[in-house]
């Protein structure tokens, strides 16, 4: 039987490089000793006033279909909450809820690109962009984030990667894998350029509400970027909501009105009890979302005093998020043997960062998203490995 070419187009490189995560799920539910830190699932639970609200919705038989875009109330609260964060004025009519960032950003390369198009993306870039991206027919053009300059971007890069074929840029910040932030400077520089050259920009700020100090900046709210930007974002990371599968989409009102036709085909609507807890969150004051950001810059803190001590070994700083890219090139291992060899000798996941982007060879994926004495000895384990490896250079 024959298959659609959609089907080549959503494989790759991305999907195999989960296998090490895959395996490492699958050991421990077979009971192995095995420390994962190759997944962004924050290990707290859900905050109760946020359960409480969905428990209650269903009790009151809220299992109904919903607005297609969401309800109302749900998009008026991240019409606020994305002022609040970017600056940029918008309204409930420039809202879509979603199943998550990923049916997000899926959602905007359907509704802006086409077959022939150019996107520009950032890489190090997230393993689904490509998918996402080539699901539409478009292509990919990747700019570099050098390592050398903590993965951050110099706009001449980007400049010199336009063509009249360019549609669109995509980006996350801050981002993954790295936990680099764009600065107000580069965002500006990144928004005249996107704006001289007619462009579309996909922005992905899923971790926004995790930063170590350093000030988010959105580039929607920059002056003449709200017509052509979509950001992207959702509750997973920050409430710790992965499984709950609620996100959002903020752009023009006309993007917003062929997403609710691309709604109308794939999913007609977020389960209601889902809305009426992402509402909560929104609209209350939930104290346990900062105590987890603050856990998240303990562990790494750890991370980085624990392993920059061992040599063959460097450690990039995140400026937000819950993963560090960590530099094994002077083990004189691949970053997938690196992975591969811990793994099987000490039951430590971590993800070969290389699918990521060239950019991000050399480099592996570390989380944080274990209990601080599990990721101390996740630590031991990784440095223990390290020593045994007679290719080391000083």
């Amino acid at each position: 039987m024959r298959y659609s070419p959609f089907c080549d187009r959503i494989s790759g490189e991305g999907v195999a490089a989960w296998d090490i995560h895959q395996r490492a799920v699958h050991d421990q539910r077979a009971g192995r000793d095995v420390i994962i830190l190759s997944i962004g699932d924050p290990d707290f639970d859900t905050p109760a006033g946020i359960t409480d609200t969905a428990i209650a919705s269903l009790k009151r038989g809220d299992t109904h279909y919903s607005d297609i875009l969401g309800y109302p109330n749900l998009r008026a609260a991240i019409a606020a909450h994305h002022k609040r964060l970017s600056g940029q004025d918008v309204t409930a009519a420039n809202v879509s809820a979603v199943a998550g960032c990923q049916p997000g950003l899926f959602a905007a390369s359907m509704c802006l690109l086409a077959p022939g198009d150019e996107v520009v993306v950032l890489e190090p870039m997230y393993l689904t962009y490509e998918a996402t991206i080539r699901a539409s027919g478009a292509t990919l053009k990747r700019v570099s984030q050098r390592p050398e300059n903590n993965f951050h971007l110099d706009p001449a890069d980007l400049e010199k990667a336009i063509t009249p074929k360019t549609k669109a840029l995509f980006f996350a910040t801050p981002s993954n894998p790295t936990g680099a932030m764009m600065s107000a400077e580069v965002a500006k520089a990144v928004a005249d350029i996107a704006i001289r050259h007619d462009l579309w920009v996909v922005a992905d700020e899923v971790y926004a509400g995790l930063t170590f100090g350093k000030k988010h900046v959105s580039i929607a709210g920059l002056p003449g970027m709200g017509e052509r930007t979509v950001t992207v974002s959702s509750l997973s990371k920050s409430h710790a909501m992965t499984g709950w599968r609620i996100g959002w989409m903020v752009g023009p009102e006309e993007l917003i009105h062929h997403v609710h036709n691309l709604g109308l085909c794939n999913q007609y609507g977020m389960p209601p009890f889902i809305q009426h807890a992402a509402t909560y969150a929104l609209t209350h004051d939930v104290p346990e979302v900062e105590a987890m950001r603050q856990a998240y810059q303990r562990r790494r803190d750890t991370a980085i005093a624990r392993l920059n001590q061992v040599p063959g070994l460097s450690c990039h700083v995140p400026e937000a998020g819950m993963f560090m890219m960590l530099d094994v090139r002077k083990t004189g291992l691949s970053a997938y043997d690196f992975a591969w060899g811990l793994y099987n000798e000490t039951g430590v996941s971590v993800l070969d960062a290389s699918p990521f982007g060239p950019s991000a060879d050399g480099h592996v994926r570390v989380s944080f998203v274990i209990d601080e004495k599990s990721l101390d000895e996740a630590c031991s384990r990784i440095a223990r490995y390290t020593n045994t490896l007679k290719s080391v250079k000083a």
